[in-house]
């Protein structure tokens, strides 16, 4: 297994309640593309959307993955997602502790559970 942080991703995105992101994380989980999501309630957002301030409770997604799975991340999220245009940033990992990232690696690697 590779430990070369650039191999590595943490993804963004937000959703609008926590039963949403449970949701939204346990299909990246379960399909393998990502190793672990961390759901992140109580987050309040201000944004414009169609020319309107607005001011919502979200709740935010961690996603720890591969380079490789940035791609198949996405497209889940776009199915899944019940937002029209939802938050989807990409950081990329600098460091990391070898073993956490081995065993990242792992997790992604498998294909769907069974």
């Amino acid at each position: 297994m590779t430990t070369n942080p650039s191999a590595f991703r943490l993804i963004l995105t937000t959703a609008g309640t926590a039963t949403q992101a449970r949701d939204l994380a346990r299909t990246l989980v379960t399909a393998k593309v990502a190793a672990c999501v961390n759901v992140l309630p109580g987050m309040c957002s201000h944004y414009h959307w169609q020319g309107e301030l607005q001011e919502e409770a979200e709740v935010l997604l961690l996603i720890k993955t591969t380079a490789d799975n940035v791609d198949e991340v996405q497209r889940l999220l776009t199915e899944h997602h019940t937002y029209d245009l939802p938050e989807f940033l990409v950081v990329h990992i600098d460091d990391g502790e070898p073993r956490y990232l081995s065993w990242l690696a792992e997790q992604c690697s498998s294909g769907p559970a069974s």
